[in-house]
């Protein structure tokens, strides 16, 4: 790394009016996903730098001019500014892996300090002469290098092909992806009464053509762009139907099942092209969900843009415990549909209550027997199992290894039923993990994640799998996009991100992450709250955690030992942990618990 301003490559230094640039390129990309507040925190700091105040950055300076705290802000009791500073280094790296890939300026900010750093990657045009071209597997390994602490060589390469992907054959993909969905229409519809069986299984989402808000050719082509992209996009969720807006779909239809429409709009003004977006519900014309989009289609080009929104669209609308599967299970338990099991699993996990679990368990093992064929309801059944084995404490189970046995069975035979269905083959990673198969656990998480990685479930799920093997820098990073983009159920991988910080030994962080997790969820968050308590010296705090362990969840007291080994395969990493509860004031018995 060097000083602002300053190079080392050979490439000679990144003027001001470069780093400006870059900073205006990084804040207007849609890949540069924070908050207000954050993009105030990197426009503050690199301005600053370039100001040659650079050594002035610490967090008092940056707590006062960025969060508005007072002459009496103390760092170590108000963790704010480094829990900014890592979420903006976790977005930064990611927007260097994405829209940044060929970006000649990297603006990063290494840990330790708040003074950014400018750095030029050599072979690199000026930003005034850069071109959306591909990215070659050189430039790739070098942008790896140059960010310190970024994700692993498997995730880069993938954006980068990806990139190179949109760019090279945007138009084709376009194409086959209008065939595909005329394809599916056609099955859906041709099939008579056993199709209708079929799409009952699953909820229905109707695309409709994006409208064109502006005038001229390219506007419109842009819409119907970035319908099929959308259309591409939510195809992988096997949760979900996706068809065209044909004339069989009508408005006023009525339907036994839930039908939403996905409508939306592309405006163009200049370079910049806003999207609109929202999710109706044919039966009333209830708009459940809205949202715009904007981006800069100089930063990215026409095909990566377009694709870009489409991705954030679908994500936002199609995630697990979305505003589609929010629902009451009491109120859909009734039936043995698939649909209505599935969706009385997000109800159920969403609550996680030992009376929701048995409605859900029953509700899908009738499906199952009913529809013997559906690898959806089998994975969610053999999620459902699993279930009673990784949280006995909070479902009051006995996590016996012939429960773990009928999970794995269950989550074989739907990765056999649909080989390319995410949900299938994450329940077989989350059964092998949890059976001591690290290797086949992640074997199956990576074939999920490259099945739809907008799925933030699946995202979230391989990050903490990724993480408690010991591959904590790329695990880690998942699990913040899982969070980043609101993964449910809510509350859940923030426990894992307060893991992440703390296995990188910034407690502080790991307290606040932990805080921020839904504590009464799983015994097993307070039990990571408590390590964390422990280390950080909090022994009052910390006595209030094991006295609310011992009145709501003594039996995991002799446990804690063989829970804590069966999620953190490293030694180093379950010792670590364990130091913190011994220091808490909880004795962990030596004796490792066996499964009945």
């Amino acid at each position: 790394m060097t000083n602002a301003g300053v190079d080392t490559t050979g490439s000679g230094p990144a003027s001001e009016e470069e780093v400006q640039q870059q900073l205006e390129r990084v804040l207007s990309s849609p890949e540069f996903r924070l908050p207000e507040r954050a993009r105030r925190f990197l426009e503050f700091v690199v301005t600053e730098a370039l100001a040659g105040r650079g050594n002035y950055l610490k967090a008092f300076t940056i707590a006062q001019a960025v969060f508005g705290r007072d002459a009496n802000f103390d760092a170590q009791q108000d963790p704010c500014v480094r829990i900014e500073a890592g979420r903006l280094r976790r977005e930064l790296e990611h927007y260097y892996l994405t829209a940044g890939g060929a970006d000649r300026v990297i603006i990063t900010i290494p840990r330790g300090g708040y003074a950014p750093v400018f750095e030029v990657r050599p072979g690199v045009e000026t930003a005034a002469l850069q071109s959306n071209r591909p990215m070659s597997s050189g430039e790739g390994a070098q942008r790896v290098d140059a960010i310190k602490d970024a994700v692993s060589q498997i995730g880069a390469t993938r954006h980068s092909s990806r990139y190179r992907h949109w760019l090279l054959a945007g138009g084709v993909v376009i194409t086959c992806v209008s065939a595909a969905a005329m394809l599916q229409h056609q099955r859906l519809f041709d099939a008579g009464g056993e199709t209708q069986s079929g799409t009952g299984n699953r909820l229905t989402v109707v695309v409709e053509r994006f409208e064109s808000g502006s005038e001229g050719r390219l506007a419109s082509e842009i819409s119907r762009g970035i319908t099929d992209d959308i259309i591409e996009t939510l195809v992988p969720f096997n949760d979900i139907v996706v068809v065209a807006d044909l004339p069989q779909f009508k408005q006023g239809q009525t339907s036994t099942e839930p039908l939403y429409a996905l409508q939306g709009s592309v405006r163009l003004e200049s370079s910049m092209m806003r999207s609109t977006a929202r999710l109706v519900r044919r039966a009333d014309g209830a708009v459940i969900w809205a949202n715009n989009y904007d981006a800069d289609m100089k930063v990215q080009g026409i095909l990566k843009t377009q694709a870009s929104l489409a991705e954030h669209i679908a994500t936002a609308v199609a995630r697990p415990f979305g505003v589609m599967f929010q629902t009451d299970t009491a109120s859909i338990a009734g039936g043995a549909d698939a649909f209505s099991c599935i969706l009385s699993y997000y109800s159920y996990r969403s609550e996680m209550t030992a009376q929701a679990h048995e409605v859900t368990k029953s509700c899908l093992q009738r499906a199952v027997e009913k529809m013997p064929a559906d690898s959806n309801a089998t994975a969610f059944l053999s999620l459902t199992y699993l279930d009673e084995f990784r949280f006995p404490y909070q479902l009051n189970t006995k996590p016996m290894a012939v429960t773990l046995d009928v999970a794995k069975e269950f989550a074989e035979r739907a990765v056999q039923l649909d080989p390319n269905n995410a949900r299938a083959l994450q329940a077989l990673m989350l059964a092998n993990f949890f059976a001591n198969d690290p290797t086949g656990a992640l074997r199956a998480g990576e074939a999920a994640y490259a099945s739809n990685p907008n799925d933030t479930e699946v995202a979230g799920e391989h990050g903490l799998r990724l993480s408690m093997s010991g591959q904590w820098d790329r695990g880690c990073q998942l699990i913040s996009e899982a969070v980043n983009k609101n993964a449910g159920p809510r509350g859940y991988y923030e426990v894992g991100m307060a893991l992440c910080a703390f296995m990188r030994g910034d407690t502080q962080a790991a307290e606040l992450w932990s805080r921020m997790s839904d504590l009464n969820y799983n015994p097993m968050h307070r039990l990571v709250l408590l390590s964390i308590l422990g280390s950080l010296g909090k022994t009052a705090d910390a006595k209030e955690q094991i006295d609310w362990i011992k009145a709501r969840s003594p039996a995991l007291i002799p446990n804690i030992r063989r829970e804590v080994v069966s999620r953190l395969a490293r030694t180093e990493d379950q010792e670590r942990f364990f130091a913190g509860l011994e220091a808490a004031g909880l004795a962990v018995s030596g004796e490792k618990a066996q499964t009945e």
